[in-house]
């Protein structure tokens, strides 16, 4: 991971495309880390306008055609094809994002985009690594333009830094915005004070930003916003998509869906959620917000092109999710580790599933004035389940595996109802691909492949909701 500290942790500078706006101007993308103390970062951006001829998409889009054969009440059917219409993909770096990112490239779209890099820097000061090898996002970019002929414009800056955001706006002029730039790891922003304050601070004020960014330069501009199921908690009653009407004393409404936030994290997505719906009653801005489950996987067409498009692969307490984790597990012959009774259930769904569904979304955008919440999984599983799925599978490629139950780190119920529904996507013509053994034969295949990779010091939970503290902390190395 050398070549990633001289590469982004001083200063990165790439060039990014421009509009007719900034006309015979340079422009370059810049992003300092400061980084005095392991647990403290500040961002810093700048931005100044280039001219590039403008890449035109050629491609068009299965789901794209598929959906606008079907009858949709939106009366801007020009958002419905993919042919010349910009998306920017905010946090199109990371594990969901990256993804994302080169399958609407693929489909035609014109891709731009915007990150920090800071998830990068994460892996730094923690002392993680992803399972897979990951290059940089210039590299990336340029591997795609080299296999594809696409170009996918690059804003390397903070969205906290509203100067920057604005300028990428005015410079890109996005008519939809996938907004993944967030600090998503529910352990990450319980491992002390000021990871709790920056996921809060980053997560809210960045969406707080793009709203404002969207009602200054772009008002038609779709926001697709990625949530999380964690937003509803784990009620005992059936979780609706984001609504849930109630008759009190008589009178009857629909009303938004009560959260149950179970982490910083987790709240700065439900702080997210009133501001994006303040601002559609407000402003008459359109938004979908994808509350999504647990993504597991690693492939997609896209990033199985290149050995350079590889996806991110993250197994380790803070960033792994229970699945990623059981299979590196397996791999290296680590017994899995159940968090408690291992009846915590959500829904979960794959990588290819993700970037189908944000499609899904932005073909068919938001009436101006709406605000729709969408849940984002095709199938619910508890930690036992996977736990049972892994070792069955594993027993097929030979592999030792047995589970452990080991105590749970976050304050959580262990044994709990959990029904949510989740049917638009499916309406809007979502078609699944199911957790299977080839599946978990793939993930764990790739496990085994890169298992020398895996350092076993950050397989154990090292994050405690109970303990979390004032002090800033270095977690385990």
């Amino acid at each position: 991971m050398a070549h990633l500290l001289s590469t982004h942790c001083n200063i990165t500078l790439s060039k990014t495309t421009k509009t007719n706006n900034f006309k015979n101007q340079n422009c370059f993308s810049a992003v300092t880390f400061q980084n005095p103390k392991p647990s403290h970062l500040t961002l810093k951006s700048h931005l100044k306008p280039h001219l590039k001829k403008p890449f035109t998409a050629l491609a068009t889009s299965t789901i794209g055609q598929d959906i606008t054969s079907k009858t949709h009440e939106n009366s801007n059917d020009q958002f419905l094809s993919p042919k010349n219409k910009k998306v920017m993909v905010i946090g199109g770096d990371g594990y969901c994002g990256w993804a994302t990112a080169l399958h609407l490239s693929k489909k035609g779209y014109e891709v731009a985009v915007v990150d920090s890099l800071v998830r990068r820097l994460f892996d730094h000061q923690l002392g993680l690594e992803s399972l897979t090898p990951i290059v940089s996002i210039q590299n990336r970019i340029k591997r795609w333009k080299q296999l594809t002929g696409k170009t996918i414009s690059l804003y390397v800056g903070d969205i906290c830094d509203f100067e920057f955001l604005a300028e990428s706006f005015k410079s890109f002029e996005p008519d939809a915005v996938v907004h993944f730039g967030e600090q998503r790891s529910a352990p990450y922003s319980m491992i002390d004070r000021s990871r709790a304050v920056f996921t809060q601070q980053n997560n809210v004020i960045g969406t707080l930003n793009v709203l404002f960014a969207i009602k200054e330069f772009r008002e038609e501009c779709h926001l697709v916003k990625l949530g999380t199921m964690g937003e509803y908690g784990t009620p005992n009653i059936d979780i609706e998509e984001g609504y849930i009407t109630i008759t009190h004393n008589g009178r009857t409404d629909t009303l938004p869906y009560p959260k149950q936030a179970g982490s910083f994290y987790h709240l700065s997505k439900v702080h997210d959620s009133h501001n994006i719906a303040f601002t559609c009653r407000a402003w008459g801005l359109r938004a979908t917000d994808l509350n999504q489950g647990v993504v597991y996987g690693l492939r997609t067409d896209e990033t199985e092109m290149h050995e350079e498009l590889c996806n991110r692969f993250d197994y380790d307490g803070v960033f792994g999710t229970a699945l990623n984790r059981f299979c590196v597990q397996a791999a290296v012959g680590h017994p899995l580790t159940v968090y408690g009774k291992g009846g915590q259930t959500r829904g979960y769904l794959d990588i290819r599933d993700t970037v189908q569904c944000v499609e899904l979304a932005i073909a068919n955008p938001a009436n101006p004035g709406e605000f729709r919440v969408f849940n984002q999984f095709t199938e619910q599983f508890s930690v036992n389940d996977l736990a049972k799925l892994v070792t069955k599978a594993g027993e097929k490629l030979g592999l030792e595996v047995k589970a452990v139950s080991v105590p749970n780190p976050r304050v959580e119920a262990e044994e709990h109802y959990y029904n949510a529904k989740h049917t638009k996507l499916i309406e809007l013509g979502l078609i699944p691909h199911l957790l299977s053994d080839s599946l978990l034969d793939s993930v764990l295949n790739f496990a085994i492949k890169y298992k020398d990779r895996v350092d076993t010091a950050q397989i154990m939970p090292s994050v405690s909701w109970k303990k979390i503290g004032v002090k800033p902390k270095t977690v385990s190395v």
